[in-house]
């Protein structure tokens, strides 16, 4: 009889320590999406800085300088929910303007402007990989919160479904081989 007991204390034990550790993981993972989420927040607010940079230096034809001005205004000022479709704006606004390596190279010899299209370059090739990183983690995230285990014993708590960051994050052309190069 006490063997039998302490075989279900103990199985009880494992069980505990396993749920403890999956429940540790899950928490890890949500630490990572946090850290991955402010990671890509802090890129996209980089891109468009520079972007809004870019437009007011008058370096830009004044057509594209109020296109890009509008769309890099709009995605810093995008609330959470309009954030994706913002970013995405932006990204097309940037491909129409910078689509071509001529306005490329014309942006470079203007004053300032090889810095600035560098600048431009460096921040647009880090968005992808950025929102690459953060939806990794929520992909890892939701693969662990579909377990039945985690559902039955809601091992997740009260953390919110994590969501992936949908966006159109093409570079411009002549900006990733600028980037590149």
């Amino acid at each position: 009889m006490t063997s039998t007991l302490i075989w279900i204390a103990a199985a009880l034990f494992a069980i505990g320590l396993y749920l403890s550790w999956t429940a540790g993981r899950l928490d890890r993972l949500h630490a990572r999406i946090d850290a991955a989420r402010a990671a890509l927040d802090a890129q996209l607010l980089r891109r468009a800085s520079v972007a809004q940079e870019l437009a007011t230096s008058g370096v830009l034809d004044p057509a594209a300088s109020i296109v890009l001005y509008e769309a890099a205004h709009a995605a810093r000022q995008a609330e959470e929910e309009q954030r994706e479709v913002a970013e995405s704006e932006l990204s097309q606004a940037l491909r129409a303007i910078f689509g071509e390596a001529g306005q490329v190279e014309a942006l470079r010899e203007a004053p300032g402007g090889d810095e600035a299209a560098t600048e431009l370059a460096a921040a647009v090739r880090r968005v992808p990989m950025a929102r690459r990183f953060h939806n990794d983690a929520v992909r890892a995230a939701r693969a662990l919160r579909r377990h039945r285990k985690v559902r039955w014993f809601r091992l997740a708590g009260h953390a919110p479904f994590p969501m992936a960051f949908e966006m159109d994050d093409e570079p411009p052309v002549a900006l990733a081989d600028r980037a590149t190069a």
